[in-house]
């Protein structure tokens, strides 16, 4: 493994040490069959959108074109991050990068950039796709170019989100296994919360799994297990005594979280022709989270 760093190394140039993590992934990547998969999934799946909607159903909206595709996602994206930090760990190399004077985040925003720019291409050929069709007919291209920047960026979330899996594992399998399982419940999370407990009491239960579950991720992130314990905990009494106290806070509580966490929800808003400026920064509050952890994560290896 080598990395284009400038020698004798500028602690200070930041830039040229992205720039050097993003051309060793991007050479990673089309050295092998992973973007080239990513690309022609994604383009197959809207190039049969396309045909079903535009061509054969003669309907103008391209946005809904992309609506359908976006189901590919649940499983190209868990194939594109699987290797990105967990063949790393594999095969040892993320010592090199730990030994090397790189802070972490350096090398989480390269490798993250580095997929956003394999997202990118396919996306790139998917944008002239609505100016093909204005020639023969009435296509609104502000929706359509809108409802392109709000797919990219729900994707660059997925992509955030399958980094971190990847950084808890060093089975490539493991971490497409996770990435699809995440993202398919988060795919469907809007119909599952039709059928789940809105009672008080469940959502009450619901919400002290995943204090105990955000404990979990603590300790392993940091293995400090007082402030896992301690965050449960408090989490854990905040839960309680809100219900004995004002129990008609959680009724609903659980079907509403479930559909407010959905990536893929907010994205039908921009196909109905609107703009959504806190969809947009609900997927970069997500992208930051994810980087974040993904950033401790490494950490926590690097320090072990």
């Amino acid at each position: 493994v080598v990395f284009e760093i400038p020698h004798p190394f500028p602690l200070n140039t930041h830039f040229a040490v992205m720039i050097a993590v993003l051309k060793h992934e991007l050479r990673n990547y089309f050295h092998s069959f992973t973007a080239y998969v990513f690309g022609a999934f994604l383009l197959a799946i809207v190039g049969i959108g396309a045909m079903l909607y535009n061509l054969q159903a003669a309907v103008s909206n391209f946005e809904y074109v992309l609506s359908f595709g976006t189901i590919i996602f649940v499983v190209i994206v868990p194939i594109l991050t699987m290797r990105v930090i967990a063949e790393e760990r594999k095969q040892k190399t993320d010592q090199l990068l730990y030994s090397l004077p790189i802070s972490t985040v350096k090398v989480i925003l390269g490798k993250y950039l580095a997929l956003l720019v394999i997202y990118l291409i396919p996306l790139a050929i998917i944008s002239i796709y609505p100016l093909i069709f204005a020639q023969f007919g009435d296509v609104y291209l502000p929706t359509s170019y809108g409802s392109l920047v709000a797919i990219f960026i729900m994707g660059a979330a997925l992509v955030a989100l399958g980094v971190f899996i990847s950084s808890l594992t060093d089975n490539q399998g493991l971490a497409a296994g996770i990435g699809i399982a995440v993202i398919l419940f988060n795919y469907y999370s809007v119909s599952l919360s039709e059928y789940v407990s809105s009672t008080a009491f469940g959502s009450a239960i619901a919400l002290s799994v995943l204090a105990l579950l955000l404990g979990v991720i603590i300790r392993y992130l940091t293995r400090n297990e007082q402030l896992a314990s301690g965050i449960s905990l408090i989490l854990l009494a905040v839960i309680t005594a809100t219900y004995f106290l004002n129990p008609t806070a959680f009724e609903g509580l659980l079907p509403n979280i479930m559909r407010q966490l959905s990536l893929f929800d907010r994205f039908n808003t921009f196909v109905s022709g609107v703009f959504d400026l806190t969809a947009i920064f609900y997927y970069v509050s997500v992208i930051v989270f994810f980087l974040f952890l993904s950033v401790q994560s490494l950490e926590k290896r690097r320090y072990n």
